[in-house]
């Protein structure tokens, strides 16, 4: 009898990948399949921790309802063991509120890195650095130049 092949399971690399471009697609979900439900996220830019599948939903889904045509580009990956680390781009118009500054129609570009660590192929948490000093000057929340 003939055994069936199994297909060997994705890396973390690969979950990455496919998490990142399907929701740069707009199909959130995704999420349900590789987000654990007690995914961490460490952002020192949100007032507090990023907890569970549903906040994870929520954190993307203000971005790119903010920024309808968002493009997310992953420009390095690197895998090792149970992390992956990735640094990104972005870009897009601000077409929709986001933290409560309205909506100014000015295309903006921002980059990050993020650390995630998997679990039995899901996400189960991340750090994430992104540059929200250079987003908010392109919103016009901070002025360009800092007064010394």
């Amino acid at each position: 009898m003939a055994s069936k092949a199994t297909r060997p399971a994705a890396s973390n690399g690969e979950i990455a990948r496919e998490l990142w471009t399907s929701i740069n697609d707009g199909d959130f979900s995704v999420v349900d399949k590789y987000v654990s439900e007690d995914y961490v996220e460490h952002d020192p830019n949100a007032p507090e921790e990023i907890r569970g599948r549903e906040g994870f939903r929520q954190n993307i889904e203000q971005y790119f309802a903010a920024f309808p045509d968002m493009v997310m580009t992953m420009e390095d990956l690197i895998e090792e063991d149970d992390k992956v680390v990735t640094r990104w781009s972005g870009t897009g118009t601000h077409k929709g509120e986001l933290l409560g500054i309205a909506p100014t129609d000015k295309p903006i570009s921002v980059t990050g890195l993020e650390i995630e660590r998997y679990e039995d192929g899901m996400l189960v948490e991340a750090w994430s650095n992104f540059d929200v000093l250079g987003l908010m000057r392109q919103l016009g929340a901070i002025p360009d130049e800092m007064g010394a």
